[in-house]
């Protein structure tokens, strides 16, 4: 006869299941991954290629591509001049969360107010899944009659800083604030060019001139000169020796450094052609094939590929601002394949101020052959030497994200105290346990019910900060690929929650976050909690031991399938990560979502109702990832050695992380401390209450429970002296398995302890593991060879970082098997001591996998560092 609990987690899996294939990924909807025309970025006529009248409705016909960058004018019945139209991507490569730009289509009145947007494509799979694409179209629409001279923020409006807010998305907050940016950087840099914002008037420069004559080194060194480089890969080309394209430039303006580099002559000829208030800088290629000149060496064209960018002005160049540069007379310059001195012919433009020179041009993506908008971009600012009065002091606008913890300041200042006193009350969990009893465990619960509490309702419904697998898969492709602090410091709680966990969990294991913190955890216990205090504790049961067993492993199944498509596709990998219910529940809703998303929200709360917290012990992703780094950390909850053969604190164990030998699986381990309460507690502790009851009856003291667990002896006595018989030659229930110490690591000094500490981490084969799996132990040395080449492959730039990942990888899996072959065995507790015991499978998965990803970050990172590893 199947039981209740049998026949709830049956049910459990096959919805599961359901869940996974109402998941599988369908063709994409809207502009989610939309294909674009392939010549986009080039074609004059913009509105024969995209819908120009859904954002400029009154327009009747529209003109081709004019400026720098480049805008379409908009033109009504009477061929009045109505407004602008521009291409998201022709201005600014902004990404999203996604890592990809939003490609939108904006329409501009005259006036400078916006008249229509549209998404042509996005990359951000949670406005696919997880949230509505609607609510992307719902932002942009509030730009619609706001003016691009306004200051428009994401969040609240601020009249007294005349800052105007627009709502967020919730659970999207770095895609629209990226989209903020995208809208207004694109719409001023057309109102500049078209005079709806007046230019900027800057100081002009004041030189100091002393006659000094530099050769080439000397210029570089001092930063008159700079270097813009671009690689073959950076644009989507294979690796060569060659790079696409090596730039330097620098200002022709102060006399000293115009001299040394076009000599005496040259410099006072150019001078004499230049009108007051103009500007002239040089530009000459040193290697590479492709021409910075582009179609613009024609008579009356553009330079297209060519800009300078000065705070919020763009200087682009026409036919007759370009003049021949015949040579470079500074000793040491390098030989050169095309030069061109340019002339900054407005008034905006001062020598005084930083400025970027900026190489436009297209990647191609190498899987797909699309072409997107791409800028290179160098800065220059001349050295305060040779600035009469030294350099001005230039106030740079806040990043987007500054803005925003600015603007919360308060709220981010609450939310990193809660973070704080939950992490002390934790700390000091010893002494609330010694206050508490089984009867009475309001020391503890009090704080434990109270964080709940805000943890469901201000955390999850009014922050919105759920934490989620999807935000772990990023950080670690970022640390691999690219990284950003700006795009995690756009959620600003988000920041500091994981900051949180990264921290809690190695000192104290993933419980604290999982079993205190995380709102979805806390909505289920409390659910859990609600339902018996109303009466139906009696239906209410736990899984046989012996299948949670087998489910508790569902969860980490779960986490690497996500890991492992997430490193082929990021955006599948975010669409299944919807196995996790936290959207649904906080972000978007269940009354929002498409009503499989709900019912499986439905259906894990009210399971929760009769099993406590289901979803983290046999599903959460999020979990699983943080219970590996739990197998090192630092603190545990207490155990003594009556408990392997007291099974009490199993019992009474919710997240049923106790084993039969009174272990703690501190990966599986929620931290209720109801064990903890039990340990001090003489009443509830069944050697306590033995041991209590045979004082008061030999009218003995009752003396204080000692930090072992055992009441303090009224005479000096071995522990063991109070231990019950059959529990001296158990196991020991203080360490999660048995503890041990390598032979090689007994009686060493210091310096011999590191070098074998660095030798246990790097070097898995041993002497044990050779004698009882020799075919294992060779087969891993060859491997290893091979995933050493791997990474050589790597540093010249013959192997993709896709493959050194699967190289990596692969080597991970079979030195899991090597070192259980031999070297079997992990530290337990802080790494400076020698705490070892031996290594389950999941023990050393977790281990090998932790040590290998910082390991493989770093040479991630070095190989970036020094330019070196070729792109995915």
């Amino acid at each position: 006869m199947p039981t209740p609990a049998s026949r709830i987690s049956a049910f459990f899996l096959v919805l599961l299941l359901a869940l996974l294939a109402a998941l599988t990924p369908r063709a994409h909807a809207g502009a989610y991954e939309a294909e674009l025309p392939a010549n986009l970025a080039t074609a004059p006529d913009l509105c024969a290629l995209l819908p120009c009248a859904e954002v400029f409705p009154d327009a009747q016909r529209f003109s081709q591509r004019k400026g720098q960058p480049p805008y379409v004018e908009a033109y009504g019945a009477e061929g009045a001049l109505l407004g602008y139209v521009m291409l998201s991507t022709d201005i600014t490569d902004t990404p999203a969360y996604s890592g990809k730009p939003v490609v939108t289509l904006i329409g501009m009145d005259k006036e400078g107010r916006f008249v229509g947007l549209k998404v042509l494509k996005h990359s951000e799979p949670i406005l696919l899944l997880g949230i509505p694409e609607q609510a992307l179209i719902n932002f942009n629409n509030q730009y619609l009659g706001k003016s691009v001279t306004d200051t428009i923020e994401v969040g609240p409006s601020r009249p007294d800083e005349n800052v105007v807010g627009v709502d967020a998305i919730s659970g999207a907050t770095v895609t629209v604030v990226a989209q903020n940016q995208v809208v207004m950087t694109s719409g001023a840099a057309v109102a500049r060019q078209t005079g709806i914002i007046a230019p900027t008037v800057r100081e002009p420069a004041r030189f100091v001139a002393n006659g000094q004559q530099y050769d080439w080194a000397q210029l570089v060194q001092m930063g008159a000169v700079q270097q813009l480089l671009v690689k073959p890969e950076q644009v989507g080309l294979e690796r060569g020796p060659e790079p696409f394209i090596e730039l330097w430039f620098g200002d022709l303006n102060q006399p000293d450094i115009g001299r040394s580099l076009l000599g005496k002559n040259s410099y006072e000829r150019l001078r004499a052609s230049l009108k007051e208030g103009e500007n002239a800088i040089f530009v000459i290629r040193t290697a590479g094939a492709e021409s910075f000149k582009g179609s613009g060496f024609v008579r009356g064209g553009i330079f297209d590929r060519v800009q300078v960018k000065q705070g919020a002005d763009s200087f682009t160049f026409r036919d007759l601002d370009f003049t021949n540069l015949y040579g470079l007379e500074a000793a040491g310059a390098p030989r050169y394949s095309e030069a061109a001195i340019f002339i900054i012919r407005s008034p905006s433009f001062s020598a005084a101020y930083p400025w970027k020179f900026a190489f436009l041009g297209n990647r191609v993506d190498r899987a797909t052959g699309h072409r997107s908008f791409t800028v290179f971009e160098s800065k220059y600012w001349l050295p305060a030497s040779v600035l009469e009065g030294g350099r001005p002091i230039v106030v740079e606008p806040d990043a987007p994200w500054v803005r925003i913890w600015k603007s919360q300041a308060w709220q981010i200042a609450a939310f990193a105290l809660l973070l704080i006193a939950v992490g002390v009350v934790y700390a000091l969990r010893e002494r609330l346990t010694r206050l508490s009893t089984h009867k009475n465990k309001w020391p503890v619960n009090g704080f434990k019910y109270t964080f709940w509490a805000i943890s469901i309702f201000v955390v999850g419904f009014g922050l919105m900060a759920q934490p989620s697998i999807t935000q772990v898969l990023t950080w670690f492709h970022s640390l691999l690929f690219q990284w950003k602090w700006s795009l995690f410091l756009t959620d600003p709680f988000i920041f500091l929650f994981w900051i949180f966990i990264i921290v809690t969990v190695f000192l104290f294991g993933r419980g604290l976050f999982c079993g205190w913190m995380c709102p979805f955890g806390s909505l289920q216990e409390a659910i859990y909690k609600i339902a018996r205090f109303v009466g139906l504790g009696r239906f209410q049961t736990k899984l046989p031991q012996k299948w949670h067993d087998i489910f508790k492993w569902l969860k980490y199944a779960i986490f690497f399938g996500l890991l492992t498509v997430s490193m082929f596709s990021m955006g599948l990998a975010e669409k299944l990560a919807e196995v996790e219910p936290f959207k649904t529940t906080f972000l978007v809703g269940v009354t929002n979502r498409a009503w499989p998303y709900s019912l499986f929200v439905a259906v894990l709360l009210g399971i929760s109702i009769f099993i406590e917290r289901p979803f983290c012990k046999y599903l959460c992703p999020l979990g699983a990832s943080l219970a590996m780094p739990s197998t090192f950390r630092w603190f545990g909850l207490k155990r003594k050695q009556d408990c392997n053969s007291c099974k009490a604190c199993a019992v009474g164990c919710g997240a049923q992380a106790i084993d039969e030998k009174g272990r703690i699986d501190h990966r599986e381990c929620l931290h209720c401390l109801d064990c903890m309460i039990l340990y001090t507690d003489t009443k509830g502790c069944p050697p306590l209450a033995r041991e209590r009851k045979r004082r008061d009856k030999d009218g003995l003291e009752l003396t204080p429970i000692g930090k072992n667990g055992y009441f303090i002896p009224i005479h000096p006595a071995k522990v063991e002296d109070q231990i019950m018989p059959r529990a001296v030659g158990g196991p020991d229930p203080r360490m999660p398995t048995d503890p041990t110490l390598p032979a090689h690591k007994r009686g060493v000094g210091a310096l011999r302890w590191l070098l074998l500490e660095l030798r246990d981490h790097l070097w898995p084969w041993s002497a044990e593991g050779w004698r009882s799996q020799r075919a294992l132990q060779i087969a891993g040395l060859s491997l290893a060879v091979a995933a050493t080449v791997a990474w050589g492959l790597a540093a010249t730039g013959h192997l993709s970082a896709g493959a050194i990942i699967g190289w990596w990888f692969g080597w991970s899996m079979y030195e899991v098997l090597i070192r259980l072959s031999g070297r079997r065995y992990v530290k337990d507790g802080p790494w400076w001591r020698d705490n070892y015991r031996v290594a389950g499978v999941m023990d050393m998965m977790s281990y090998v996998g932790f040590k290998n990803l910082m390991i493989g970050a770093a040479l991630f990172l070095l190989l970036q560092a020094l330019g070196l590893l070729a792109p995915w």
